[in-house]
């Protein structure tokens, strides 16, 4: 009867998470991330209020550029609530982007969140994919000051088409938005896809496959 009754108190304490954790209405004033909780929801366990300080939503370094000296030329400083802890629940984000000359944000979609990008510096060429069976291409050049949508889920890309340094910031719809590089995904996942699956995909040939694979 014990162990029953044990089993039962982690069901109803189950269910209780389960509910709270998936309440889209805050039940109160913020609930910081807890990054030392053992309980896994959909987003951060809440740290007990009185151990919250105002380091919880404070970050500091945006300023700083980026490290471009990459095969792709960008870097990605991303701020959500891994650098926040005070963002969890709050459904917001953002990360600055740094290009070199002709760098790009290579296509990739965030599967959590809508994104809009605000030019600072330089000359981006921008643009996403509807999905299929339209797949349409929008695209825009964007100058400092100008900004761009991105909706959740779409493919889409950022390309320094100036000739000198590029930097814009992102906003993202969630604490935790998410990234899939396109390329990485497919030619880089661990492990590998089949080179036969992927030359078929592709209309092409395995060995022109396996080449790529073997960048990532």
């Amino acid at each position: 009867m014990a162990s029953k009754a044990i089993i039962l108190e982690l069901l109803i304490a189950t269910c209780v998470v389960a509910v709270f954790a998936s309440d889209p209405s805050p039940l109160q004033d913020f609930c910081v991330a807890d990054p030392n909780s053992m309980v896994k929801v959909n987003g951060g366990v809440c740290k007990d209020p009185k151990a919250v300080t105002a380091d919880d939503f404070f970050f500091n370094g945006l300023n700083k550029v980026g490290n471009t000296s990459n095969p792709v030329g960008s870097r990605v400083s991303a701020v959500n609530v891994v650098q926040i802890p005070g963002l969890n629940t709050l459904g917001i984000s953002l990360a600055r982007v740094d290009y070199a000359p002709r760098g790009i944000n290579p296509p990739h979609t965030h599967p959590r969140a809508t994104e809009i990008l605000t030019v600072l510096e330089g000359t981006l060429l921008v643009g996403f994919v509807t999905s299929n069976t339209e797949n349409r291409l929008f695209t825009k050049v964007l100058q400092k000051g100008d900004v761009f949508v991105f909706p959740i889920g779409l493919i889409h890309f950022q390309q320094n088409i100036g000739h000198g340094h590029a930097v814009a910031i992102a906003a993202l719809s969630s604490q935790n938005p998410g990234v899939i590089t396109i390329a990485n995904a497919v030619f880089g996942s661990n492990p590998d896809i089949p080179t036969d699956v992927l030359a078929k995909a592709f209309q092409t040939h395995k060995p022109i496959i396996a080449g790529i694979q073997a960048k990532f």
